[in-house]
């Protein structure tokens, strides 16, 4: 049996507004996806870029595979993203206006087993902003004690 692996990106929606969440699969060694099966992955840090029309996700960490011999990956290396013409033209032409970005929200292998990273595109939140989402999930928090 397989443990499922689903990394979540928690400080992406509260820094950033996010629209148009894609899927995208993931270019990695074979040390790198066996570290990723076991859980031993972080993408709080991460985000993509663009370099010559594809799209890589740069500072995503993966650790070390413990029982990986001479052929060890760098953790923190750049990795492409597979995504159609059509997505990526789509998301370059929003990371060219002012205050966009794109950041991985989560990591997970699908049923085929393959590792997969869902990305958004994401606007930066202002402090006041922050603080109307903590209140806002402060207010659902306490409406859902009540239920009960």
């Amino acid at each position: 049996m397989e443990k499922h692996i689903d990394i979540k990106n928690k400080r992406a929606r509260f820094e950033y507004f996010l629209s148009d969440e894609v899927v995208a699969g993931i270019v990695l060694s074979g040390t790198e996806i066996k570290s990723i099966r076991l859980g031993k992955a972080n993408i709080a840090d991460a985000y993509c870029v663009f370099m010559n029309g594809e799209l890589f996700v740069k500072n995503m960490h993966i650790s070390d595979y413990v029982f990986a011999s001479y052929n060890r990956h760098d953790p923190r290396s750049e990795r492409k993203l597979l995504l159609n013409r059509k997505e990526l033209r789509k998301f370059e032409m929003k990371t060219k206006e002012r205050g966009y970005t794109i950041v991985p929200i989560r990591l997970f292998i699908n049923e085929k087993g393959l590792a997969k990273l869902e990305i958004a595109l994401a606007r930066g939140k202002k402090l006041f902003d922050k603080r109307d989402s903590i209140k806002a999930k402060d207010v659902q928090r306490d409406l859902d004690r009540q239920k009960f």
